[in-house]
């Protein structure tokens, strides 16, 4: 007897339909799996055999042929368990053929019997809504996740018997609901810019990176706060809308680092990867092309402390996917595409010991250590960094004083304003991403073309000659001419004003100062 299941599975960020067959001939008693299995399929014959037997279903005694189409894309992980065990006993009558054609079904399976959660589950929830599906089986574990997608039922279970008991009409059990609303309710941030002691310039360069989604460089000694400055930045950015929380969830969904029970990621992502990290761990790869740390990072922080420890390869690959918002990784059976749109925060040493330049411990680097040590940071991936900013040592006068800082909330509200003036100025601009298929909106003053920059960073012949003398004596590239009139509009937009004025290109000019201050 022939069975049909359908399940699905992920490349990339997005999820392909798995037609799973099934079917119970004659012969010696024996499992064999089609379709470009790997090894975790191949095994979970074992599995699901066990699975059955401990659920109290009777196995098939003879031959069993599972082919998984389309058999022309190979199939990785454990989630074809559940489908493949209720392929196998619909050939045994335990599952009308009908109600298979109305869910797609997802799952691993323990030899207990028990369902467990998997990976990608939120992209082939959405994939199996567009199939036309009534409704997808899924791990209890990962009932929340596939609840927001909208329009399709969600029937969490827990085990093999409960799956192929509401199949059969055995189990009444009502579709999975969640309130999306309720996952966008405030919630206390750990992270607060009132416990920030003193660095208010600091505080100042963050909140018009922020505000214009401009990438940061923080130099400073070892113990000033850098490092804490970073970790509140996530506090002060704009609340995620729908549909960035939608793809930031596929990406953490596909990686598996979701939590059980978790149903969105509601709040922009703080990645912090050691720096050991590789280039394949920093932009994904693999033969099954994962997301790395730029995509988790997506719509959130990347942050790299100690930036000239990382590998000089590690920080070359960074330059692309911070130009174009996309990573591509190409493979020789496909090319995969990751959205990767996140502000990068990087800090660093002045030079190896940590203490160049500053008044209250001396340098042991010598001349050669300093320059070989700064180095490190590629002129081009400076270039692509808006922001530099020196964070000082800390007097004690600010570390003594009992008064707390401006608070995450009131530079938010700053923050959020000056982004909405870009919203409008930007809505329905479209910069597109090297592969074509990933375009977005050029929705902040980072993201703006050349063509953008021509028409909303016009400066007046006193500004014009400001940025001209700076631009001489400091000996600025073309890409920091660039970045420093992007930075003047952003703090031109904080200000609510419609042109940018000179005091907004002198403020701009010192967020440049310090990579020839420091790469001389």
């Amino acid at each position: 007897m022939l069975a049909q299941v359908y399940s699905g599975a992920v490349y990339g960020v997005d999820a392909y339909p798995v037609e799973i067959e099934v079917n119970a001939g004659q012969g010696d008693p024996s499992v064999v799996i089609v379709g470009l299995p790997d090894t975790a399929v191949k095994e979970s014959k074992d599995r699901v055999g066990t699975a059955i037997f401990n659920s109290g279903f009777k196995p098939h005694m003879g031959r069993t042929t599972i082919n998984l189409a389309p058999a022309s894309i190979k199939k990785e992980g454990p989630s074809f368990d559940l489908p493949i065990a209720v392929g196998m006993l619909a050939t045994h009558d335990e599952v009308p053929p009908d109600m298979l054609k109305k869910f797609a079904l997802v799952g691993e399976l323990a030899l207990s019997g028990e369902v467990r959660r998997v990976k990608g589950v939120l992209p082939i929830a959405m994939r199996t809504r567009q199939e036309g599906k009534q409704g997808i089986i899924v791990p209890s574990e990962n009932a929340e996740e596939a609840a927001v997608v909208e329009g399709l039922d969600v029937y969490p279970v827990r085990t093999l018997r409960q799956a192929v008991e509401f199949l059969a009409g055995d189990l009444q059990q009502k579709p999975f609901r969640i309130s999306l609303e309720d996952l966008y309710e405030e919630t206390d941030t750990t992270y607060d810019y009132a416990d920030v002691k003193g660095q208010e310039q600091a505080k100042r360069a963050i909140e018009v990176a922020v505000a214009g989604g401009h990438n940061v460089l923080m130099i400073g000694p070892p113990g000033t706060g850098k490092t804490m400055l970073a970790k509140r930045i996530p506090s002060i950015l704009p609340r995620m809308s729908l549909e960035e929380a939608l793809e930031t969830t596929r990406i953490h969904s596909i990686a598996g680092t979701l939590k059980a029970h978790e149903a969105l990621v509601a709040e922009r992502p703080f990645r912090s990867p050691h720096h050991t990290v590789s280039d394949a761990g920093m932009l994904g790869g693999g033969t099954h092309p994962m997301p790395g740390e730029v995509s988790l990072a997506h719509g959130g922080v990347l942050f790299l402390d100690e930036l000239p420890e990382f590998h000089r390869n590690v920080l070359e690959v960074l330059r692309q996917p911070l130009e174009d918002g996309v990573v591509t990784i190409s493979r020789a059976a496909a090319t995969v595409s990751f959205p990767c749109r996140f502000m990068l925060v990087a800090a660093m040493n002045p030079c190896k010991c940590g203490w160049y330049g500053d008044n209250k411990r001396e340098c042991r680097c010598s001349d050669r250590d300093v320059h070989n040590y700064r180095n490190k940071i590629s002129g081009p991936l400076l270039d692509r960094i808006d922001i530099h900013i020196e964070v000082p040592s800390i007097k004690y006068q600010e570390l003594s004083s009992l008064e707390k800082g401006e608070s995450s909330g009131r530079i938010r509200e700053r923050a959020v304003a000056a982004r909405k003036i870009q919203w409008e100025r930007f809505k329905g601009k479209v910069v597109d991403g090297t592969s074509g298929k990933h375009a977005y909106s050029a929705c902040n003053n980072a993201g703006m073309t050349p063509k953008d920059m021509q028409e909303y960073c016009e400066l007046g012949p006193e500004s014009q000659n400001l940025l001209k003398m700076a631009i001489t004596q400091l000996n600025f590239s073309a890409r920091s001419y660039d970045r420093i009139r992007k930075v003047a509009r952003t703090i031109a937009d904080l200000d609510s004003s419609e042109s940018i004025k000179p005091e907004h290109i002198s403020e701009a000019i010192q967020y440049r100062t310090l990579d020839r201050q420091f790469w001389v």
